[in-house]
């Protein structure tokens, strides 16, 4: 093998994990934003959570059978078809959007946007040799702190530029994106490509076993990530009074954390037992959101109490992919991924509902925490059984 083709992986993992990140600053656009939507559009705590939570169900879901077309057509085209065609709501909600309604809708097609690492793992997964492909997925989905960007950025554009600033911007990269992913990306040549209809691999794949627990770990993991990344400026802003672009760059200190520690559960996983690093992530979440739920002083109690989460939830991300590549056929990466990736999103889905709704009843936060620790406790269980398990049989 000559230099070039031994940069070739590296290559691709670059531009794979810049698009993960790109697409995923436009998913994350609207979060951000929700107080200031809320005192614009006068909505209710459920309303406003209902409207930056749409774009995540609706990313999340259209992972399925955005998985199932790039096994069968790889991430060449996939990936700047769909940087494209998320251009189109970033544009729509940027200049156009001015009700409720509208906000939903364009928020509805924004999800198109999360829907891009269904693409990534596959892509990434062909490139890599077993030993190492915990940190290359590990490192690709750290693309996730495109969140991050969002919430470090797109108050501070709206309020200094002009309201439209941050859409316009994220429309021109992600067209520019397009173009030099259609001009570098190349889809591994020996991959395996799926056959058969996409009707009969989705169902093939939900006969796996792998692919509900992979799911339901997943959804707590990332789901936890998502819902801490969406709700959290809102948490802040009320439980603790601080201005919004404040409570915004907290909150982006959570999600670089969380970004920074998926490579380390990958790179983790690659030494030593993935169910270990899964059933500890668990663990330090469950006890610290316990903690948080006391709702101490932000600093430093809850302070360290998020970022603990953050830590040991990001790196969870990247334990559970490195069992993916350990459970699944080669030629269904992409279809589990893509409903694992669905599972993960809706997990992101339901609690700041939840959480809104809780907090509009009983004026507390401390359900919603509690809520928190017992789902880690029951996904730290089920992974040190039926996870081991079945890891256990599929390595034999």
């Amino acid at each position: 093998m000559n230099a070039g083709e031994q940069a070739r992986p590296g290559v691709m993992l670059a531009v794979a994990t810049i698009g993960f990140a790109l697409t995923f600053w436009a998913w994350a656009l609207l979060s951000p934003l929700g107080a200031t939507l809320r005192d614009q559009l006068q909505l209710s705590s459920f309303e406003q959570s209902l409207l930056v939570a749409v774009p995540v169900v609706v990313g999340s879901l259209g992972r399925i059978p955005v998985g199932a077309l790039t096994d069968r057509l790889g991430a060449r085209r996939m990936f700047p078809a769909v940087a494209l065609l998320t251009v189109l709501p970033v544009v729509y909600l940027g200049h156009f959007a001015d009700s409720l309604a509208a906000y939903l809708i364009g928020g509805f097609f924004l999800g198109l946007g999360g829907t891009t690492f269904a693409i990534g793992v596959p892509f990434v997964n062909a490139w890599f040799p077993p030993a190492r492909r915990g940190l290359a997925l590990g490192i690709f989905g750290a693309g996730m702190g495109g969140t991050a960007i969002s919430a470090f950025t797109t108050v501070q554009l709206t309020t200094a530029v002009r309201p439209s600033f941050p859409f316009d911007l994220v429309a021109v990269v992600l067209v520019g994106y397009s173009a030099i992913a259609w001009l570098l990306l190349r889809d591994r040549p020996d991959r395996p490509i799926a056959t058969g209809s996409m009707v009969d691999r989705l169902r093939t794949t939900l006969r796996l076993a792998a692919t509900w627990q992979l799911s339901f770990l997943y959804a707590v993991a990332f789901g936890g990530f998502v819902a801490f990344s969406v709700y959290l400026p809102t948490y802040l802003v009320s439980a603790y009074q601080l201005d919004r672009a404040d409570a915004a760059l907290r909150t982006a200190g959570f999600v670089v954390l969380a970004v920074a520690t998926r490579p380390v559960g990958g790179w983790l996983s690659d030494h030593f037992d993935p169910v270990r690093v899964l059933v500890t992530a668990f663990g330090v979440t469950a006890l610290l959101a316990l903690v948080a739920g006391l709702e101490l002083p932000l600093v430093p109690g809850a302070t360290a109490a998020f970022l603990g989460m953050a830590a040991a939830l990001g790196a969870g991300t990247g334990a559970v992919f490195a069992l993916v590549t350990r459970m699944v056929p080669a030629e269904r990466v992409g279809s589990v991924t893509g409903v694992v990736g669905a599972a993960g999103g809706l997990g992101g889905f339901f609690p700041p509902l939840v959480m809104g709704l809780v907090v509009g009843t009983t004026g507390s936060y401390l359900i919603g925490f509690l809520l928190l620790a017992v789902t880690a406790v029951v996904a730290g269980a089920a992974t040190a059984t039926a996870v081991r398990r079945s890891a256990a049989a599929s390595a034999a």
